[in-house]
């Protein structure tokens, strides 16, 4: 077993145990769909997320959005952002930056696909002024690294986390001026 497949073993039991019940998995037709009308391939342990536990509705807190389906989705959702991003004064939305998760009050965990560790930001729209920049946050180095640090419930989200002198808050997100500019 590899140590991906073993991540989303772990990640499905915890999903099981905590979020029942769980939609069913996205196919991998949906899966192809949703990549050719974004335009770009999901890293592959998020596309393994959805095709192997569930089409969303588990995770930190507010959950997974779901790929594709009715309602709010990955894919409506990165949709509208850059749509707005781009009709606005400031834009703030990057490129092949996907909203995984709804946070509310505006803020998203989002995955870079660009990113070869499929690099966890956070979106926070509450700060930005004159700069679309200052919305984004590094939240983990990488997609295994946000999961690992939700099946350890140590992450930054957790309400008792402002106790805790060990937890990694998000930092500002060096590439987000040259990744909206483009």
């Amino acid at each position: 077993m590899t140590d991906i497949e073993e991540l989303v073993r772990r990640v499905a039991a915890k999903a099981r145990a905590t979020s029942t019940p769980l939609p069913p998995t996205a196919t991998a037709e949906e899966i192809s769909e949703a990549e050719a009308a974004l335009g770009f391939a999901l890293p592959p342990l998020l596309a393994s997320l959805y095709r192997e536990v569930a089409n969303g509705g588990y995770g930190p807190d507010y959950q997974l959005l779901p790929l594709t389906g009715e309602g709010r989705t990955v894919l409506s959702e990165y949709r509208s952002e850059r749509s707005a991003s781009a009709e606005d004064e400031t834009p703030y939305w990057p490129a092949d930056v996907l909203p995984i998760l709804d946070w509310g009050c505006g803020m998203y965990a989002a995955v870079d696909c660009r990113s070869e560790t499929a690099t966890v930001l956070l979106f926070d729209p509450n700060p930005m002024a004159d700069d679309g920049a200052e919305a984004w946050f590094l939240d983990a180095e990488s997609l295994t690294e946000w999961l690992e640090t939700w099946l350890a419930e140590t992450g930054w989200y957790r309400e008792d986390a402002y106790e805790d002198e060990n937890v990694a808050y998000p930092e500002p997100w060096d590439m987000a001026t040259s990744r909206i500019a483009e």
